[in-house]
């Protein structure tokens, strides 16, 4: 058989730690899940991939794991089809069918890399900067894990971050150990007045320097276009103030800033409604549900026709899926705002093998070497996976997590 032919594509759950991060819809528990993927060729060779974790993530990329083996790593296009067949029963939607077909894709991109000891940028068709910017993810949130069912406190070195004063203080700790040059706000935890007066501080504190905010649709179309006013001149743009496409539209009909997007515009079917209704300036790309780092590069070439700036969003993750990231938008000459990432927050507990992947001046340099360029660390990606395994975590619930310490906690979009 083939050298290049896929032998197994081995699927590993993993749980790693994360802090109190508070959001719209809670509170991050104390570990986060991720399925780490090793696609491995007749040869030997082994290609990465990395995805969401839970059950339902899982279920699929195993499903997926059945359909891939014999088949020939460069003829990419016809593994996501094979997978596409495989889940369009039960998965119906190609969004969702995305997040599976997309981790398996940058499994083989390492591989074809590998293989042809090029970087994944240059079969991206190569890349037009050799550092990508990424914005400081700021979060309200906790000093610690409280103690629960005679668990422990769990501590972290970031501190409290309640109020203003606690937000530029992080801000600050996250220009001194990485050097962001932007920041970005998780809001639509608090009264909208109390994030604007989040962010007036960081305007202060962090002169000249760009911020955006982040309510995840926290708000309705009066309150949104009531903050978009409030903090003209002061962020670059808001992301998805409200929710649906004809929402974002509303907003933007006299909003004084651009409007972004992660939640409304994530498949592409959205992108024509979006664009005959004006609702989006900025839309946020993933590689992790737009259907992998080819997909995402034809996705940006699209939105540079319709007129769209680009940014990238992010989920907690880990060095994989940061290498992809970096990869991917080191080849997207239409890059036109500085990366999300939740890296600062997870990367102590990381499955590759440090030396590789550098957070410093607001940037990662893109890797060099074959493929991603990074190597697992196979004794902590089984310490992680022993960790999912004795968690009996299966899923991420910030509502029901922060309903363990405030019983009379109401998910409720929009809130304001």
């Amino acid at each position: 058989m083939s050298s290049t032919r896929i032998r197994e594509l081995i699927v590993t759950p993993i749980a790693f730690g994360d802090p109190p991060l508070l959001n719209a819809n809670g509170v991050h528990e104390p570990l986060a899940l991720r399925v780490i993927l090793q696609l491995v060729l007749e040869d030997g060779t082994v290609g990465l991939g990395e995805s969401t974790g839970g059950t339902v993530r899982l279920e699929r990329l195993q499903a997926a794991a059945k359909v891939v083996v014999g088949m020939d790593v460069f003829d990419s296009t016809a593994v996501t089809a094979a997978i596409d067949a495989a889940l369009l029963p039960t998965v119906p939607s190609s969004h969702e069918r995305g997040w599976t077909t997309s981790a398996v894709e940058v499994a083989c991109l390492d591989a074809q890399g590998k293989l042809l000891g090029r970087p994944v940028s240059d079969l991206l068709g190569g890349k037009v900067r050799d550092a990508v910017p990424f914005a400081a993810y700021l979060f309200y949130k906790w000093a610690e894990h409280p103690a629960l069912d005679g668990r422990a406190a769990i501590g972290d070195d970031w501190g409290e971050a309640l109020d203003p004063a606690g937000i530029v203080e992080q801000a600050r700790l996250m220009q001194e150990r990485y050097g962001f040059r932007s920041f970005k706000l998780k809001g639509g935890v608090f009264p909208p007045d109390e994030e604007i007066a989040a962010m007036r501080a960081l305007a202060k504190a962090f002169p000249g320097q760009p911020l955006r905010l982040d309510p995840n649709v926290a708000w309705t179309v009066g309150t949104s276009k009531y903050v978009a006013r409030e903090l003209d001149g002061v962020l670059e743009y808001l992301e998805d103030p409200t929710k649906s496409i004809e929402g974002m539209a509303e907003v933007a009909e006299d909003s004084p800033m651009p409007l972004a997007t992660n939640m409304c515009v994530i498949a592409w079917e959205h992108l024509k409604p979006a664009v005959e209704h004006h609702a989006i300036q900025v839309l946020l790309t993933d590689h992790h549900y737009w259907g992998g780092l080819r997909r995402t590069r034809e996705l940006a070439a699209v939105c540079e026709a319709f007129g769209l700036a680009l940014s990238m969003h992010s989920n907690s993750h880990l060095g994989i899926s940061l290498a992809a990231m970096t990869h991917v938008a080191a080849a997207i000459p239409n890059l036109d705002h500085s990366c999300d990432t939740h890296y600062p927050w997870n990367s102590a507990d990381d499955v590759i093998v440090p030396g590789v992947l550098e957070l410093r001046d607001g940037e990662v340099r893109v890797p060099t070497g074959p493929g991603l360029g990074v190597e697992l660390d196979h004794d902590r990606l089984e310490r992680l996976h022993r960790r999912y395994v004795d968690s009996g975590m299966r899923s991420r619930d910030d509502t029901g997590y922060m309903r363990r310490f405030q019983p009379e906690y109401e998910l409720k979009l929009p809130r304001w």
